[in-house]
């Protein structure tokens, strides 16, 4: 296509070429696949979609900042191992991922999927319970990323005060900043964002490559090869036998790597998505898993006192780290202003995404005041009302923390069990309906699909169920692990909502996708 025109916007029938997901109305109009008119601005290619990716991502930023969780299922070694794990396990839900968002690119994601897979009957129900659950899992995703953001800002003061004592209120008060900050950017300033996100891709390539050089070569003395790749089992304190603690632990791992649908909420303004999506997807999981593994590595090599990632605080535990490796106050705060700046564009990224995802559900009519949600100001060219609900309930989320730490660390916990199950849904109902309701796009699972799939569901419903274990022994109310709870809570709430009106009131959305099975061919479910 055109540069010029994908940057703009504007594409004509001409520059739609073979695996492009748009057609035409009489009038010139472009529809896109999931049936409606495009209203909002093509302007990314594949550079700025693995931006998005890799910067919403932000792996070993991510890793780094959560690593005090899973350091008590068996020291750095247990980290390293099980990032290896989570990134094999995030392959396979990538290789279904991909293979849909190829056939069928739509910001709806897996709210679309599971509608189109499941078929004209159970399509409308499946498909609404995959939407709400995966916007509810990127609800949490989006805080705790402002969490990483506003804790990185509040060391970088702390590490030039050093009489200031951060506290939660502190954190809290950088945290509102960072969220309506980032809002802000995504409705006044949007033909910007995709250069932030460059500038992300750019902080994490280089500013992790400078990073991780930094903190291999600065400290005075280096743990030993026995601390970094064989002390499991004496610093699991976890309680649980060594199996059962590195299964917990992986849940660290995931966390780092499992932003993984993010950019297929991006198809509507993607130039060539049914190619550039798939690509976009691995180049992230391989971009990612490689920095974040490095970045482990080092942080392993650098650690001379293992104690400062044991303890429980909401400060940003890495800060101890970076200053036991430079024994410099000036360099930890370079170190941590590389973090913020990157997390920074990784929320914007965020934002981007769970606004996306909120105004394609309201588009469909699926959430209360579908008719308000679903607008996209033709001025800015972005859905404003959604993004103003997403920096709303964002804030709500992120004041957790003020009474109740662990709370918090559930909500962050249950984003990657509340994602992996929207994943689930249309993996499923795809496998179930014998992989016939999507026409094979530029990137197809062939003949492997069916396995891959199951061997994908099989995974997903085996770390889910370990994720869901307290962290360790004895337990209880205040150290008890309520993601499923969480889950449950939140598919009891979708429940009410379809029962009380959406299950009369709500259409279903309407799709201009090709099928090889006849009775999906016509507009609706």
């Amino acid at each position: 296509m055109d540069r010029d025109k994908i940057d703009s916007g504007i594409l004509e029938k001409g520059d739609v070429t073979e695996g492009d997901s748009a057609t035409f109305t009489d009038q010139g109009s472009v529809i896109n696949a999931s049936g409606h008119t495009d209203q909002l601005t093509r302007q990314y290619g594949l550079v700025g979609l693995t931006g998005i990716a890799v910067t919403v991502n932000n792996a070993w930023v991510i890793l780094g900042s959560s690593i005090s969780v899973s350091i008590l299922s068996g020291g750095i070694s247990g980290v390293i191992y099980g990032l290896m794990v989570a990134v094999f396990y995030y392959t396979f839900i990538g290789l279904s991922i991909a293979e849909l968002s190829s056939s069928c690119p739509s910001s709806g994601g897996v709210y679309h999927w599971a509608t189109i897979a499941a078929g004209p009957k159970w399509g409308r129900v499946t498909g609404f319970y995959a939407g709400w659950i995966n916007f509810y899992g990127w609800m949490f995703g989006l805080a705790s990323l402002v969490q990483v953001a506003a804790n990185a800002g509040v060391q970088c003061y702390a590490t030039l005060t050093p009489t200031f004592s951060p506290s939660a209120w502190h954190v809290y008060v950088a945290y509102l900043i960072v969220i309506w900050l980032s809002a802000f950017v995504v409705i006044f300033s949007n033909r910007l964002v995709p250069y932030t996100q460059k500038l992300g891709l750019f902080l994490v390539v280089v500013g992790g490559l400078v990073t991780i050089i930094i903190v291999a070569v600065m400290p005075l003395k280096h743990a030993s090869s026995q601390f970094v790749w064989n002390s499991f089992h004496e610093n699991n304190l976890t309680g649980w036998n060594d199996g059962v603690a590195f299964m917990v632990g992986v849940l660290n791992g995931a966390f780092t790597i499992g932003t993984l649908d993010a950019i297929t909420h991006m198809a509507e303004e993607a130039a060539s998505p049914k190619k550039d999506l798939p690509k976009a997807i691995f180049l992230y999981i391989s971009i990612g898993g490689v920095y974040a593994l490095a970045f482990a590595i080092v942080l392993g090599y650098a650690i001379s006192d293992l104690s400062v990632l044991q303890g429980n605080s909401n400060t940003f535990p890495l800060a101890g780290i970076y200053h036991q490796a430079t024994g410099s106050a000036a360099a930890t705060f370079a170190l941590l202003f590389i973090i913020l700046i990157s997390s920074l564009c990784c929320v914007i990224g965020t934002v981007l995404t769970n606004c996306r995802t909120y105004w394609t559900l309201a588009r469909d009519q699926a959430v209360p005041f579908s008719q308000y949600f679903s607008r996209v100001s033709t001025k800015l060219r972005t859905p404003v009302e959604s993004t103003l609900f997403v920096a709303v309930i964002a804030s709500g989320i992120g004041a957790i923390p003020l009474g109740s730490s662990v709370g918090f660390s559930n909500l962050t916990g249950s984003f990657i069990i509340i994602t992996t199950v929207s994943y689930a849904i249309p993996i499923v109902a795809n496998l179930l309906s014998g992989r016939e309701r999507f026409s094979p796009g530029p990137f197809h699972l062939g003949k492997w699909g069916s396995m891959i799939n199951g061997f994908t569901i099989l995974l997903i419903v085996i770390f889910d169920i370990f994720f869901c274990f307290p962290v360790g022994l004895p337990f209880d109310g205040s150290t008890m692990n309520y993601n499923s709870v969480i889950l449950c809570g939140l598919c009891f709430l979708i429940t009410i909502w379809w029962l009380v009106s959406a299950s009369k009131h709500y259409p279903g959305p309407s799709f201009r996708h090709e099928s090889p099975s006849s009775e999906i061919k016509e507009e609706g479910t």
